[in-house]
């Protein structure tokens, strides 16, 4: 298969993770301007979630494009990891390249970051896509997130995800060629908004329910 045929290559892997990784961001984009609408109430909130749901098969492509993105940066970024340590545990590699003390702290954690986030998507999944039967989802989400441990526990989350955006999107720039003096301080400070930005967009749901703050919606 074509997709195999481009794995074996560590250029073909890179350009898997950054095209998979670049797709699972506008998703995250369009995400956030869904659940923009949580701030507004209860009732817009719903009638965005229900507007989503009277196209099924809409909502079913894009559940099946999410569902092979993931698979294909998850399995491809392990590869990777297992590629990287086997070179670093070598002898040749221990000679030529001891440490990289500049590898930055998102780098060192990406494999980690990565699970963790996984690891929330199972609990999200779980949690909001099959909700109790009779129950809006509107009802859903503010029972949960007023939840404190739940709300922490997405907080850590979007933490991981903002560290895994950290290096992750400067990687994908990095495999799509953007690296010119005159753009390399920009790019920089985008390795730093980026993260910020979806941290912030997402961390403040939970906040805005464990704080009280979303009492009346």
């Amino acid at each position: 298969m074509w997709f195999i045929n481009l794995v074996r290559s560590s250029i073909g892997k890179k350009f898997v993770m950054a095209v998979s990784g670049l797709l699972l961001v506008l998703f995250l984009c369009t995400h956030i301007f869904g659940n923009a609408t949580i701030y507004l109430s209860s009732h817009a909130f719903q009638s965005y979630a229900d507007a989503l749901h009277s196209l099924p098969i809409l909502v079913f492509l894009f559940s099946v494009s999410l569902l092979v993105l993931f698979s294909a940066h998850i399995s491809v970024g392990l590869l990777l990891f297992l590629e990287n340590r086997k070179v670093s545990t070598s002898r040749y590699a221990v000679n030529v390249n001891i440490v990289d003390e500049k590898k930055s702290i998102a780098a060192r954690t990406m494999p980690y970051t990565g699970g963790f986030i996984l690891l929330f998507l199972l609990v999200h999944i779980a949690g909001f896509t099959f909700p109790t039967e009779g129950v809006p989802i509107s009802e859903t989400v503010k029972e949960q997130l007023s939840g404190f441990f739940t709300s922490i526990f997405y907080l850590a989350a979007f933490a991981a995800l903002a560290l895994h955006l950290s290096h992750g999107f400067w990687s994908m720039l990095q495999t799509f060629g953007v690296n010119h003096p005159r753009y390399n301080g920009l790019i920089e400070k985008l390795t730093y908004i980026v993260p910020v930005f979806f941290l912030i967009a997402f961390g403040g749901i939970p906040l805005y329910f464990m704080t009280g703050l979303g009492a009346s919606y």
